[in-house]
């Protein structure tokens, strides 16, 4: 059976279905409390709320200094907090600063902005080497970061959870904050990656050099 076979993937929700009628069936789960909570995930929950939030740091100046002062507050003005979130720092990636988020103990993790957090950052693999070696994990995920690039490292917890602030890509002047929101990945809100500008501005880009 090859990789792209959709088959496993049905039979996982088969499966999941069958348990989720015998849960209801003998009355252990409500299934209107479980229609609201895929309800949550599918439309409240998720790593499009933190876009939200980055895209408005880079098109408000005076939101990114609230962001950055107090992102607990900040956040709030957007109806963004609860859900694992109450608590938030951001800190912001530059030119000469990138941030890395990581949980030692166990996976603490901003859900109502992030949404689920990754397989790979509740691995013990993931949280053990971001700390001892942090570029060499950045680099695992494709992000080589220059000697000259201080590489800072947040250990979340129960009581406080951060958020990276990315650099806003090139080539995106003009764009509006909902594009840009469209641009912002999970990852990147965790550090292990950039934003990256929309291809159109690639061959703009391109187009300049050239000419």
């Amino acid at each position: 059976m090859s990789s792209h076979d959709p088959q496993p993937h049905a039979d996982i929700a088969l499966r999941v279905k069958a348990i989720e009628s015998l849960l209801i069936e003998k009355g252990i789960v409500d299934p209107a409390a479980l229609d609201a909570i895929i309800d949550a995930y599918e439309h409240k929950i998720g790593p499009h709320n933190g876009a939200r939030i980055v895209a408005k740091a880079w098109v408000d100046p005076e939101f990114k200094q609230r962001l950055l002062m107090d992102g607990t507050s900040a956040i709030a003005e957007l109806g963004l907090t609860g859900f694992s979130s109450e608590h938030m720092v951001v800190v912001e990636n530059t030119p000469t600063v990138h941030n890395l988020i990581v949980c030692t103990l166990c996976s603490c993790y901003p859900w109502a902005i992030l949404g689920l957090p990754p397989t790979w950052y509740k691995s013990f693999a993931y949280r053990s080497r971001a700390v001892i070696d942090p570029r060499g994990v950045l680099q695992e995920f494709g992000l080589e970061m220059p000697k000259s690039v201080e590489v800072r490292v947040w250990d979340s917890n129960a009581d406080l959870r951060y958020l990276v602030l990315p650099e806003r890509p090139q080539h995106t002047e003009g764009m509006t904050e909902d594009a840009l929101a469209a641009l912002v990945t999970r990852n990147a809100m965790i550090g292990t990656a950039q934003v990256s500008p929309p291809t159109f501005s690639n061959e703009l880009a391109d187009a300049e050099v050239a000419q």
